[in-house]
């Protein structure tokens, strides 16, 4: 386990680091999303404008299906 120290150090970059970064502002009706790149259920990136080229998309996700209840 790392010294108490690092662990603080590293805490007040990222703080800082997300300062620096400034507001992230939400998506409104009718924006289009940024693009990005999950991996899919194979292990391959599933990147969303390979999708949207295809037609309309839905993202869900079941946040609740990996936790215990």
């Amino acid at each position: 386990m790392p010294p108490v120290r690092v662990v603080v150090r590293v805490l007040i970059l990222l703080m800082f680091a997300l300062m620096l970064a400034g507001p992230i502002e939400a998506l409104q009706v009718g924006d289009k999303a940024p693009d990005f790149a999950l991996n899919g259920p194979d292990g391959k990136p599933v990147k969303l404008a390979d999708l949207t080229a295809k037609g309309p998309v839905v993202l869900y996700t079941f946040v609740a299906a990996f936790t215990p209840t």
